[in-house]
């Protein structure tokens, strides 16, 4: 079998039910399975798989495990050459899966391949981007990246010079869509389960590159994403804030060390202390509670940085 198509689901039924649909309608030249983990879903998830899907092989976990700890279940049922972990939110188009196993299959040093994600008919979302670092991580929080997105050093984290129309070796292929070689996998292992949700794809590609594995994007396949559908991430917006600075947290200190970690700490506490004031101040001048719940979220995560304590 080529793929193995793998699939995290928390509280996604019907964008889910699109996803696989396009994965059974636009996959046509190569041969697949299909495995889903739901984490927990307590809007019928689950339940539509079954019902509206039986060629799927379904996971369904009585609790929420976690992104990379649910990605490694599928990974551990897969049976074919590559593995695909996608994510719920997002269309097939146009055969992209058979089209990236073509692209990898000819291209042996690749371990990771990632395709082009569309966020309408004329935009590009800007998937794959550099490894964490402090040096990127300030550059992300003080907004030095935006403010020159053409320039190759203020622009490095998300690699903002490139408008992803090109073939490009990336250090981070994004979790969304992303074709792993099954000798890739067997060399580095499968993802690290300390990572709740986020950093994890960062990780393992660190892990990639380290055994010479190439991970690179390439426009010969493209999918939708349906930002803003996401509501895997969205449903919890103050935990998920948190949760990507801890993920940060964990990279730094086991991929950079103890000083790299201490930096990017330092980083996010000034960053979050600014935030949650600016917030404040904007949410009393707007009376808006979305500028509320931001200030709230920096709150907690300046809670976390200094007493390790997540919000519920």
């Amino acid at each position: 079998m080529d793929v193995s198509v793998v699939i995290v689901s928390w509280n996604t039924r019907e964008i889910l039910r699109g996803c696989l649909h396009s994965v059974f309608n636009e996959t046509r030249q190569a041969s697949f399975e299909v495995i889903v983990i739901d984490n927990n879903s307590h809007d019928g998830s689950a339940e539509m798989v079954r019902a509206d899907f039986p060629a799927v092989k379904l996971i369904a976990n009585p609790q929420n495990r976690g992104f990379a700890a649910a990605c490694n279940q599928g990974m551990r049922l897969a049976s074919a050459r590559f593995v695909l972990l996608l994510n719920p939110d997002t269309l097939v188009l146009d055969d992209a899966i058979s089209r990236c196993v073509r692209y990898a299959d000819v291209r042996p040093d690749i371990g990771v391949v990632g395709c082009q994600v569309l966020e309408n008919e004329s935009r590009i979302s800007p998937t794959g981007f550099s490894f964490p670092n402090p040096l990127n991580v300030f550059l992300a929080l003080s907004g030095l990246s935006r403010l020159f997105p053409g320039s190759r050093l203020f622009g490095r984290p998300e690699l903002s010079w490139w408008d992803r129309n090109t073939e490009q070796d990336v250090d981070v292929v994004t979790g969304m869509f992303m074709l792993v070689r099954r000798e890739a996998i067997a060399e580095v292992g499968l993802m690290d389960e300390s990572y709740f949700v986020y950093g994890e794809e960062a990780d393992w590609c660190y892990r990639f590159a380290k055994a010479g594995w190439r991970r690179v994007f390439t426009p010969c396949a493209k999918i939708v994403h349906l930002d803003g559908g996401a509501k895997s991430t969205s449903q919890a917006s103050k935990k998920m804030f948190v949760q990507l600075q801890k993920s940060s947290m964990i990279y730094h200190r086991k991929n950079l060390g103890l000083a790299a970690w201490w930096l990017a700490k330092m980083i996010y506490i000034v960053s979050n202390f600014v935030r949650m004031i600016a917030w404040f101040v904007l949410s009393v001048i707007k009376r808006d509670q979305r500028n509320r719940q931001r200030s709230a979220a920096a709150r907690a995560a300046l809670v976390y940085h200094f007493v390790g304590r997540e919000p519920e």
